[in-house]
Parts: structure tokens; sequence; C-alpha cells
């Protein structure tokens, strides 16, 4: 793994390799070859093992294209969804303000 990964917490590490075996299993059992996945990417063979090695330096939309060549791109969009009931997440969403502003400050004259 590069460097980069040294700065990342060790659960984030471990999910990221954990998800590249999971592509590259997903990838053996639809009998798709490691040259022909990258083509379909548009990436080279070594940045697909890096991906599948679970290296954080791979571009998420090389992620994303992934799964949905290997069709679970559904998955993708129910990452980060709220595990609440409905009822509280609308009552959530109704305190969401319209639009965030940063505060201007007023520039030295």
């Amino acid at each position: 793994m590069p460097a980069s990964s040294n700065t990342l917490p060790l659960p984030v590490s471990r999910a990221l390799r954990s998800l590249g075996r999971d592509l590259a299993v997903a990838r053996k059992k639809r009998r798709i070859s490691a040259a022909e996945m990258a083509e379909r990417l548009f990436i080279s063979r070594d940045t697909l093992w890096r991906m599948e090695r679970g290296d954080p330096t791979v571009a998420v939309g090389t992620i994303a294209t992934a799964l949905f060549v290997l069709q679970l791109h559904e998955r993708l969009a129910s990452l980060a969804a709220p595990r609440e009931d409905s009822l509280g997440l609308e009552k959530d969403e109704e305190q969401l303000p319209a639009r965030i502003r940063k505060s201007k400050q007023s520039a030295p004259r």
C-alpha cells in the first residue's frame, strides 16, 4: 500500500481492503479477466490491482464504475442512508436550513 494509507484510520484501511477483496471476488465469479475489467473501467491493470488491494488513492469514480460493471451499483446509493425510522428522518429534514451561507468578512481597507 502507498504511504498515504498510513494516514487513514485503521478501520477505514480495513474497510477498503475488504471492499477491494469483494470486488475481486465478484469479478472472478463473473469470469471477467483482469484485462477485460480494466478495459471496461478505462484504467490500467495496475490500477485495477491497486483497487482490488484496497489502495485509498484509487478514485471513487473508478470504484463506482466497477460496482456498475459488476451490477452492484444499487448498493452505492444506500451507503450513507440514515438508519432512522422515516418519521424521525422527516422531522430532522424539516429542521435543516435550505441554504448554508458563509458569513461575509469585512475586507481590510
